[in-house]
This record gives C-alpha cells, sequence and structure tokens, in this order.
C-alpha cells in the first residue's frame, strides 16, 4: 500500500511566522506532527510519503503515485484543504481525512471518501482493519480519549527537517480548565493524559540523532494540566537529558497559575524552557467571569507575568477583545496591559465561538451566530454578533493593532521585556544562518526600514548592557517585521 500525507498550506497569518523564516531562510515553521504521528500508526510495511505544502508543491506524480492520500488540517487550512481535495478527485485519487477542522467539519466536505476522526490512536485501527477486509465505513469516530502512553514516536524521517525552524512534540493531551470559548476540551478532554518521560525522552533521542539542534515546542494544551508529573517525572528527566548536549531550546503553552510556582518555574528554566505562551484574554475581570477564566480571576496579572520573565520565560500571550462585558475603554485597557507587561508577542483577536463549546451554544440560543469561524486568530472578523457592534469593535480592534504593532510601541515593549528577561543557561550552537540572519536584519530593518530608530537604539542598548540578550533582541525584532507586515495585510 502507498499513502502520500498531504498537509495543506497555511495562509500569512500571526504563527506562520512567513515574513521572518526568511531571515533564517526557513520555509515553515514546524513539520506536521499529527501526520507524522499518524504514519508511526499505519503498518510498518506499507510506503509513506510525506507532502508537506507549506514547504513543497504537490505534483500530479504524487497523486499517481498513491494509493490514498492522507490528509490533515486545522480550520485556518481550510481554503488548502479544499483546493487538495478537488485535485485528489480529479485524479481520481481516495481521500482519507482527520484532525481537528474534519472533526469539527466533515459535513461541509462531501468530496472525501473516508474520515478518520477524533484522535486517531481509536478511531484508525477499525478503519484499517475494515478497509483491508473491504468493507470500509466513510466515518469513523469515538467518544472515548486514548491512552496516549501507547503513542508511538512520530515518523521524523518523513520530513525534509532542514526547511523547519522548530519541531513540535506532544507531552500531553487535554485541560483541566474550563474556558467557555475554548474547544481543546470539547476535543481532547478535561483529564490531561499523558506520555511517560521515558517516551519524551526516546522522541528527544531520535530528533537529536538527526542532528536537530533547534528549537522544540511541546504543543500540549496546557503542558502544567499535570503539575506533579511534570515536577517529579518529566523536568527531572529533561535536566538529566540536557547533560552534554548543546542547543534545543524548549517552548511551550501554559495556564497563567504557572507563575505561582517558584520550584516549577526553575524546573522549567532549567530544563531548557525559554518560552511560555499564556491565555492572557483580557484584564477585565467582569470579562474573565463571562468566559469562565477563573485562573485569571483575583491576581495582579502584569506581576504574574513579570514572574516568569524573571524566572527565565519570555511569556508569549493571547488577548480577546469583543466579550459582552466590554465597554468602548476595553482596546486602551489592553493596549496598557500588553505594554506594561513586556509581552512583545501579543496575539489579540476578536472573540469567536468555535462549534462545540459552550460559548457557541450560547451564541447560537441567542440568535447572534453569523458565519463559521476563520480559525485566524488576528485577521479582524468573528462569526458572532457582538454586544458593542460589529463596527465599534472592529475600528476599536484596528487601532489596538496599529499601536502595538507600531515601531515605537513595539520596540519599547522589547526594552521593557528585557530588563526584566534572565535567560536560561542553555548552550546554543553559532550556526552560519545566525550571523547571515544579523546581517539581514541590519540590511532589511536598519537600513531599510521604518523602525529604523528604534532599531538601532535597541542594537546598540542591548549590545552594551545586556549583551548575553543580543540574539534574543535581534529575533524580537525580527518577529516585530512580521507581525507589522501580517497586521498591515488583514486590518489595516
Amino acid at each position: 500500500m502507498k499513502i502520500l500525507l498531504v498537509y495543506p498550506e497555511f495562509p500569512d497569518t500571526f504563527w506562520s511566522f512567513k515574513h521572518a523564516l526568511k531571515f533564517v531562510h526557513k520555509k515553515a515553521g514546524a513539520p506536521p506532527l499529527g501526520l507524522l504521528t499518524v504514519a508511526a500508526l499505519l503498518p510498518a510495511e506499507w510506503e509513506k510519503r510525506l507532502v508537506d505544502l507549506n514547504v513543497e508543491t504537490l505534483t500530479q506524480a504524487d497523486l499517481a503515485w498513491a494509493d490514498y492520500v492522507f490528509l490533515s488540517a486545522m480550520v485556518v487550512q481550510r481554503e488548502s484543504a479544499r483546493a487538495i481535495i478537488s485535485r485528489c478527485k480529479a485524479s481520481g485519487a481516495k481521500v482519507v481525512a482527520g484532525g481537528p477542522l474534519f472533526t469539527m467539519e466533515h459535513e461541509q466536505f462531501p468530496e472525501v471518501d473516508y474520515f478518520v476522526l477524533n484522535e486517531a490512536e481509536l478511531t484508525l485501527p477499525p478503519f484499517l482493519d475494515d478497509l483491508a477486509h473491504g468493507r470500509a465505513q466513510r466515518t469513523y469516530t469515538t467518544t472515548e480519549y486514548p491512552d496516549i502512553r501507547q503513542t508511538p514516536a512520530p515518523l521524523w524521517h518523513l520530513a525534509n527537517l532542514k526547511h523547519y525552524d522548530t519541531v513540535s512534540i506532544q507531552f500531553s493531551r487535554g485541560c483541566p480548565f474550563n474556558c467557555d470559548f475554548c474547544n481543546v476540551t470539547s476535543l481532547l478532554g478535561h483529564r490531561p493524559r499523558t506520555k511517560t518521560a521515558a517516551q519524551i525522552v526516546a522522541e528527544l533521542d531520535s530528533l537529536y540523532a538527526l542532528g536537530w539542534r533547534r528549537n522544540v515546542f511541546f504543543v500540549d494544551d496546557n503542558f502544567i494540566g499535570n503539575k506533579k508529573q511534570i515536577k517529579t517525572e518529566v523536568l527531572p528527566a529533561l535536566i538529566e537529558w540536557r547533560k552534554g548536549k548543546v542547543g534545543m531550546s524548549f517552548n511551550t503553552e501554559a495556564s497563567i497559575n504557572l507563575a505561582d510556582d517558584p520550584e516549577l518555574l526553575r524546573l522549567m528554566a532549567d530544563a531548557g524552557f525559554d518560552t511560555v505562551f499564556v491565555g492572557i484574554e483580557t484584564p477585565n475581570e467582569a470579562s474573565l467571569t463571562e468566559c469562565s477564566k477563573s485562573q485569571n480571576k483575583g491576581r495582579d496579572l502584569v506581576e504574574s507575568v513579570k514572574r516568569m520573565q524573571r524566572a527565565g520565560l519570555q511569556v508569549q500571550g493571547g488577548f480577546i477583545v469583543g466579550f459582552d462585558h466590554d465597554s468602548a475603554s476595553i482596546f486602551q485597557q489592553q493596549i496598557d496591559f500588553i505594554q506594561k507587561s513586556g509581552i512583545v508577542t501579543a496575539m489579540v483577536g476578536l472573540l469567536q465561538a468555535p462549534p462545540g463549546t459552550r460559548l457557541f451554544d450560547r451564541m447560537k440560543q441567542e440568535g447572534r451566530l453569523v458565519d463559521s469561524i476563520s480559525g485566524d486568530n488576528v485577521d479582524g472578523s468573528t462569526n458572532i454578533i457582538p454586544a458593542m457592534g460589529l463596527e465599534p469593535l472592529r475600528e476599536g480592534y484596528r487601532k489596538l493593532l496599529s499601536q502595538i504593532y507600531s515601531p515605537q510601541e513595539y520596540y519599547a515593549r522589547v526594552m521593557t521585556f528585557l530588563r526584566e528577561y534572565k535567560p536560561p543557561k542553555v548552550r546554543f550552537p553559532l550556526e552560519p544562518q545566525y550571523i547571515l540572519a544579523l546581517g539581514r536584519s541590519i540590511h532589511q530593518l536598519g537600513i531599510r526600514g521604518v523602525e529604523r530608530a528604534q532599531y538601532w537604539r535597541l542594537f546598540f542598548w542591548t549590545l552594551f548592557r545586556k549583551p548575553r540578550l543580543f540574539p534574543v533582541a535581534i529575533t524580537l525584532a525580527v518577529y516585530g517585521f512580521h507581525f507589522r507586515q501580517v497586521v498591515e495585510l488583514h486590518v489595516m
């Protein structure tokens, strides 16, 4: 059997980092973890190829070679997925589809031959068995959650890793919280299910053996969902694994209560974590109550962020405007919070209601659903009718983004962060591409860019006052270039 695994293209979005990746001559952020894991679940004797449209093209020869095309996608990849399905149908290739997009919207894709939905550890085996016996059904789904201690390591060798800046791995699935706009729990459950520390070490060993020394993103819904296991098993194992090794910085996603545990912060820094994404959402307590974001309430959010920064973690933040309890003042409140906290990478989006969430059900009951979600966090779209009115919301949103990503505000935020940040002691090899990236940043930002004055101020301030942080400063300057392109493309 010949299986072609195809990953759709991402549009130019906040998290695509397309404009920043050009500085280090990379084509995409990370290879598709889901498809590479599915590949490992397929019979070993089957032939398998990966085509990631973010780094290469899908040819007619690829489609002619395949017995089946396995397609996985997120919502933001919807349009590219449709185009792939059309090409498969035109060439006669049978399509097997799964992943978040199809799990939520499979009724919208009548041309797909087979749907293997939810988590493949449970739905793929019965499909493969039925396929082998000539009785395959169109849809395979489940309400159960698999034990991911049985999940095999992804088949990294199918991906050409030289094209990527980051590789994703996963320790856990699920989140103990219940934010009403988030579909993680409807897809993956409330109880975090975890791999063993030995599994994680084995996955890192395989990457290290392939020569990988760059970023590793733990794509957990909430890395600290099971704090006891993280503190007693996983982080000590990562600290031990790191001894004598060079490179591989880690980043992940976690809830704000990470800031309350000094021991956990220390262990994460010692293990090589240097970045964490946190769902801040809003400084408005009434809106936090509205969306059941209980873990963020009743705390000094700015101080929580700075505590993590001082522990060696750059905090990337998710923010939302458009809650029912948001007034016209929310936009300036968000600007003030983002600038004061030093959250450089601040993803601000309009409130959206994904299917399967409590927010979706409430909006449907109130007759306030207007469209499907785009899956793009910063394109200025929403599928609900906001309480403040759509035009006031969009106008305030445009002003918010244009301000926080203006060169003056952005570089001021970078320096606020750098004054606070204490980086972890992880050794990284000096690769030629980093030196070339510095040269490109000087040319693009320091000579040609609208941010010339801010760039050179940051350049020399960091070089003389915080020399250890000079690579971080230049990286963030490059990120700023990307964010401005995205904001100008989608919002302005």
